[in-house]
């Protein structure tokens, strides 16, 4: 606060459209959050009312600004809310034990409708006893996620300037990939999963065109729906939903131009390698034997 001075300065620089398009958001999303400070997610409904105030507001102010500056179509109310939900969402389900440790008080934003058929109570997620039922609660909410992945595909295909297209399409594939890491993975009850720097390194370079990011969704469903168990209460609903994303992205007819994110069943080199490394040593210590060089 003692530094927002500054960003009372660079609105008032902006042109009245920019600042309209500002101020009608952070009216929106300001009464939005405080709504839920003394209200809990208790339903689904609630969760989307939630995410929708705190991103999804993002997404239709940014579709403004875009709008504004001349270079986008306005894209609709329900697609750019989608776009800001799927970020959302992906960042509840990544950080569930940070929030619930959070001090003085849990921060909880996943919905009682999906944990509740789960657990007792939320922070019973992240005790040993019950992981099982905490790794089924998480690919509920992976699949709640899932829901907005073809909105989101729409509304970036219909994108025109470069650089609005990649920060847009970046954060976005992050999330679809960031999902894939997470489903079924006990880990996020345990520590952070999140992608390698090598990875994200390859998302940030190679996210350009709408190829690369049908190409990368191709790839992330597959590997969720890799991970898939045939015995999860979700599956069949997850399934469905990785199917409808993997068609649009066959549909889109653009998958042999894109580059590979991930290598499915790739070979794992590691017993070689330790092999490879055992003979070199030897021949190291060989050579340093007493009959060998010095």
């Amino acid at each position: 606060m003692d530094e927002f001075h500054h960003v009372s300065t660079a609105f008032l620089e902006l042109e009245k459209g920019y600042q309209e398009a500002i101020e009608d958001i952070t009216k929106r999303m300001g009464a939005g959050m405080a709504k839920f400070i003394c209200k809990e997610v208790e339903t689904v409904g609630d969760y989307d009312e939630y995410c929708h105030y705190v991103a999804g507001l993002v997404g239709l102010g940014l579709s403004k600004l875009f709008h504004t500056c001349g270079t986008e179509d306005l894209a609709p109310d329900t697609l750019s809310n989608s776009m800001g939900l799927f970020l959302q969402k992906t960042n509840i389900i990544r950080d569930y034990l940070e929030d619930i440790n959070e001090i003085p008080k849990s921060r909880m934003f996943w919905p009682r409708q999906i944990w509740g058929k789960y657990v007792n109570k939320l922070e019973d997620l992240k005790y040993e006893e019950n992981s099982v039922k905490a790794v089924q609660c998480l690919n509920d909410m992976v699949t709640n996620a899932l829901i907005h992945v073809d909105d989101c595909l729409k509304y970036m295909s219909a994108l025109r300037d470069p650089a609005i297209f990649r920060f847009c399409a970046i954060p976005q594939v992050m999330a679809i990939g960031t999902l894939a890491l997470c489903y079924n993975n006990i880990e996020v009850f345990r520590g952070v999963v999140k992608m390698r720097r090598g990875l994200t390194a390859k998302v940030i370079d190679r996210t350009n065109t709408m190829a690369d990011v049908y190409g990368a969704f191709y790839d992330f469903s597959c590997m969720l729906k890799a991970k898939v168990d045939k015995n999860d209460p979700c599956a069949q609903k997850t399934s469905s939903r990785l199917d409808s994303i993997l068609k649009t992205c066959r549909d889109s007819g653009v998958l042999n131009e894109r580059k590979s994110y991930i290598i499915p069943n790739q070979t794992n080199y590691t017993p070689l390698l330790a092999v490879l490394l055992f003979i070199l040593l030897a021949i190291t210590l060989a050579n340093r034997g007493p009959n060998g060089p010095n």
